[in-house]
């Protein structure tokens, strides 16, 4: 369940070998289009390297590289899911997702190795 403050949903991951082409999903509407219910309406996405934010996302339309992203085959169904297609260096990162406005419910986040140099 994704809320809000201290209960905002917090995923980890490492990356090893990279740099590596990775997509970072926050899934909330599709969700319920399975039957999860109460899904996250419109979640937001940011990504962090320590205590360094490098990148935040809420509606993956909005992405400057959305080509790259629907060309991936990782597009979400929904356009208010939020999306990240970042090349990261080796090390550990932490996504923070959370609603949009301050919305709850139940939410996923996804890390998707696509490609490496």
């Amino acid at each position: 369940l994704v809320g809000t403050g201290q209960g905002q949903l917090i995923g980890g991951f490492i990356i090893t070998g990279g740099p590596k082409l990775v997509m970072i999903r926050a899934m909330g509407p599709s969700l319920a289009a399975v039957g999860v219910s109460p899904a996250l309406a419109n979640p937001t996405l940011t990504l962090f390297a320590g205590g360094n934010q490098l990148a935040a996302n809420d509606d993956w339309k909005t992405n400057t590289n959305v080509d790259d992203i629907i060309a991936s085959g990782l597009a979400p169904s929904d356009d208010l899911e939020a999306v990240l297609l970042i090349r990261l260096e080796p090390g550990a990162y932490t996504t923070v997702v959370s609603g949009a406005g301050g919305a709850t419910g139940i939410g996923l986040v996804e890390v998707y190795e696509v490609g490496s140099d």
